[in-house]
């Protein structure tokens, strides 16, 4: 063989070699680490089961909400864009946007790559939902029954149990539970007069859901900790009349209290759970960081949503004659409530390595 020949055959050896090595290179990126993805909670994860026959008034179905969504078009999202559910699957290389499972003109495909069962105005505690008249927690794992029945119909027992063993469970819910039953309303208040028994009550309901999933099959669970619940703006507004909008530092300490609790529960969970992966998501620190330090994330306003007065809009009261803010992406909320997808992007982002760290592994 001439040298010209050895030179062009090494040649083409060396640059099949690097293509195949950036295929796999890309093929790794691009590849869902999780075949699916199920959602559990309340409003910072309710893709829009409320909008389905339910008798709440806790809804996104209308303006504002979802007016910088792709179609600019409310779908039941409590936000102006995607949830932190939504940015996280987008992230993962799952799906760009997690529907709900009570939509009824759900394709297979969906199905196949999962759902979202959480409700607005959910809570662990089940006096929560009976008040807002939401789908319960411990009743939205009768809802993954029913997926799961689905799901073996489209690529029988042995694959969908495939698919339910490794797909990624998010169960978000909390803040409901504190500030209608403890706060707000002080429904529990008189069973547990100290805050950190109602916490304990709340930590045991939220075992049973994660145990149950898991005897369903759920193996890689993320669970989300509580906000800083003193700096949500409808909660300031109504327990703290100050022009200067402080929040309210006890109910911060409570949930840092709750989600040192949770964090030590988790382990302990996951060691008695054979086979199982539970990461705890912090979302209180990523959201002080904001707070405290807006312009680096940013932010220009982070005590008021941009829906209306931000004070006390959300669900019906945030509606198509609230005025909004121009620029979403500088408030931190979107109503009274609900963060800004500007917020969600954040914590995504956060989020995303700490996933990869505790699943890819």
């Amino acid at each position: 063989m001439s040298t010209t020949s050895k030179t062009i055959t090494l040649t083409l050896f060396i640059t099949t070699t690097l293509l195949a090595s950036c295929n796999a290179a890309a093929n790794a990126t691009t590849k869902p680490l999780f075949p699916a993805i199920l959602i559990f909670g309340d409003s910072t994860v309710d893709t829009g089961n409320n909008n389905y026959p339910l008798p709440t008034i806790f809804r996104a179905e209308h303006f504002p909400y979802g007016m910088d969504l792709p179609d600019g078009k409310a779908n039941g999202r409590f936000s102006n864009g995607k949830l932190i559910s939504d940015i996280i699957a987008t992230k993962l290389n799952i799906k760009e946007f997690i529907p709900p499972f009570l939509q009824p003109n759900l394709s297979d495909q969906d199905i196949l790559t999962g759902v979202c069962f959480a409700s607005a105005g959910a809570g662990y505690d089940d006096l929560t939902s009976l008040s807002t008249q939401a789908i319960r927690v411990s009743e939205q794992p009768n809802m993954f029954k029913s997926y799961i029945t689905r799901l073996k119909g489209i690529v029988g027992d042995k694959k969908a149990m495939e698919i339910i063993n490794n797909a990624l469970v998010v169960i978000s819910a909390g803040p409901n539970d504190f500030i209608l039953n403890y706060y707000d309303i002080p429904s529990r208040r008189l069973e547990y007069p100290f805050i950190s028994g109602y916490q304990d009550f709340i930590l045991k309901r939220l075992e049973n859901v994660v145990r149950e999933l898991y005897s369903l099959g759920s193996r890689n669970i993320l669970v989300g900790g509580l906000p800083p619940m003193g700096c949500l703006p409808i909660h300031m507004t109504l327990k703290f009349r100050n022009v200067f909008r402080f929040c309210l530092e006890q109910h911060n300490r409570d949930s840092v209290l709750y989600n040192q609790k949770l964090q030590n529960l988790l382990p302990q969970l996951e060691a008695s759970l054979k086979g199982s992966k539970i990461l705890y998501a912090d979302v209180y620190n990523p959201m002080m960081g904001m707070m405290q330090n807006p312009s680096r994330y940013g932010f220009k306003e982070t005590k008021r949503g941009c829906c209306g007065t931000g004070f006390l809009e959300t669900s019906f009261m945030c509606n198509v004659f609230s005025p909004t803010c121009q620029n979403r992406s500088e408030f931190m909320f979107f109503d009274s409530i609900h963060p800004s997808e500007a917020t969600y992007n954040v914590i995504g982002n956060l989020l995303d390595p700490k996933i990869r760290g505790k699943f890819q592994a």
